[in-house]
């Protein structure tokens, strides 16, 4: 059994995504070629933005937004601790610090509340400047947007959406990541929409936004290469997986629905019998949103437990994160501690994500739940 089936999507589309991947060997336009235009104009519609700018990773998604900011030294941008690495990595790499900000436990998603209460904090204290802030929208879910934009206009704050877990997400109708000034996107290929290497999108409505990040994308060009009138960096999108992405948005909606129907069995499973002899709790997705599930990721007191009980039958099982940012070694210059964020804390130590992808089977998800104990 594997925890996410790349092999059966490929399988499903593998004569287009060859044809595309020979369409790019006949041009030769390996870098820049006709396929990221396209992509980037498939990307904004299905959005719904102005402006979609390819790059070569979600990281460099997040980094790009924060240059063309012109975040650095002395800066503040708020995010929370509960993410992968690259969310405060890009803030630190710029030279600004990285402010956490705690958790809600049930969408695991940073609470708006004390969002605002922190940025007060850090404007009261005087030692750095607010600029900005990333919510995360995770496990496929996306953060409570409408919530955060008011707490952002009411301190001047630049809003980043981090979609990396989330492309296509809903939020009120709205689709992720064009939820918030800015918004950035991972192609990894275990993401709900992946390519075959590195890849990421940047989002944004901003014209002169667009304009900074598309010339950051490539050495900070002008209007001639050659004129170069910022410092960028080399995060281009490749052509052949720009290429391999149009194949793969072609049937996104669809998958999106076999991903609900999947998501639908596990919770069916786990809700009519109270969470069997594990105490395990379903995600919940809030009213006006739907989930894309990157990840399935269930809530027991007694997870490890679970995860050893899986491991004995060969069912794989991930714990997306097992460490908050705030305890990291990398972090450590930041000055927090144990029990800073315990609702970070709490859920680092009780999230298990269970097989999941748009192919899996009933029957094999039959087998899942029987060895959690329980029966759909």
């Amino acid at each position: 059994m594997q925890f996410i089936d790349l092999n059966a999507q490929q399988m499903r589309i593998r004569p287009q995504i060859d044809a595309a991947i020979k369409r790019v060997l006949d041009h030769g336009q390996y870098i820049m070629g006709p396929e990221v235009v396209e992509l980037e104009r498939m990307l904004a519609k299905f959005v719904g933005v102005r402006h979609v700018i390819g790059c070569s990773s979600g990281t460099d998604a997040l980094l790009l937004p924060l240059l063309a900011y012109g975040v650095g030294p002395g800066d503040a941008v708020f995010t929370t601790p509960f993410t992968f690495f690259a969310t405060c990595e890009m803030i630190a790499l710029t030279g600004a610090t990285p402010v956490f900000v705690d958790i809600d436990l049930v969408t695991f998603t940073i609470d708006p509340e004390k969002l605002d209460t922190v940025i007060a904090e850090v404007f009261a204290e005087g030692r750095l400047k607010p600029r900005g802030i990333i919510p995360v929208d995770l496990y496929g879910l996306p953060a409570d947007y409408n919530q955060i934009m008011s707490v952002a206009e009411k301190h001047g704050l630049f809003v980043i959406e981090d979609a990396a877990q989330a492309f296509g997400a809903l939020y009120h109708g709205r689709r992720a990541p064009g939820l918030a000034h800015v918004g950035a996107t991972s192609f990894f290929p275990a993401k709900p929409l992946g390519c075959y290497g590195d890849g990421g999108a940047v989002f944004t409505d901003d014209d002169e936004l667009a304009e900074k990040i598309r010339s950051l994308v490539s050495h900070g060009k002008g209007a001639d290469k050659y004129n170069n009138v910022r410092i960028g960096l080399n995060a281009r999108l490749d052509t052949l997986q720009a290429a391999i992405l149009i194949e793969k948005l072609k049937i996104y909606e669809e998958e999106v629905a076999l991903r609900q129907q999947v998501a639908r069995r596990y919770t069916q499973g786990l809700v009519e019998v109270g969470g069997g002899p594990m105490d395990v709790i379903p995600p919940k997705v809030p009213d006006d949103c739907t989930s894309v599930w990157a990840q399935y990721t269930i809530r027991s007191e007694r997870r490890d437990a679970l995860q050893r009980r899986l491991r004995q039958v060969e069912v794989p099982s991930m714990v997306y994160y097992a460490k908050p940012m705030h305890l990291l070694d990398a972090m450590a210059f930041l000055g927090y501690r144990e029990g800073n964020f315990p609702v970070s804390e709490k859920a680092a130590r009780i999230v298990l994500s269970l097989p999941f992808h748009p192919y899996l089977s009933q029957d094999m998800q039959t087998s899942i739940l029987k060895n959690l104990g329980l029966e759909i």
